[in-house]
């Protein structure tokens, strides 16, 4: 009984690390995934949607954007791996649009599984 609490204490922490760093993996692809679509937006409308009306108009097609030609993407728009929504601004701080997640914890900054992850 010993031995296997001794295994499990080395092996538990190990195992639930992989799971944060898969968690990390997956946004990353899902932003690249985003940028990727709000790229094809941009060339057929001619700009990226604004602040207002964010990632959703990857999916529905805003009232006052003839040339929408989506939805640009397969499926509805995703949640990060945490749960929370991808934060979108345009034009942003970084470029010309900024895109983002903010880690496990749902807030700005921190470190690890916490930290924000970015388009640019």
């Amino acid at each position: 009984m010993v031995i296997i609490g001794l295994l499990a204490g080395y092996v538990g922490p190990k195992f639930f690390g992989q799971i944060g760093k898969s968690e990390v993996k997956a946004a990353k692809a899902q932003i690249d995934a985003l940028q990727k679509s709000l790229d094809q937006y941009r060339l057929d409308v001619g700009h990226y949607p604004g602040t207002e009306q964010g990632l959703a108009a990857l999916v529905t097609k805003p009232a006052d954007e003839p040339k929408w030609a989506g939805p640009y993407l397969s499926k509805a728009l995703p949640k990060d791996p945490w749960g929370h929504d991808y934060q979108y601004r345009s034009p942003g701080e970084h470029g010309e649009y900024d895109l983002l997640s903010y880690g496990r914890d749902g807030r700005p900054g921190g470190e690890g599984e916490d930290a924000d992850l970015t388009s640019w």
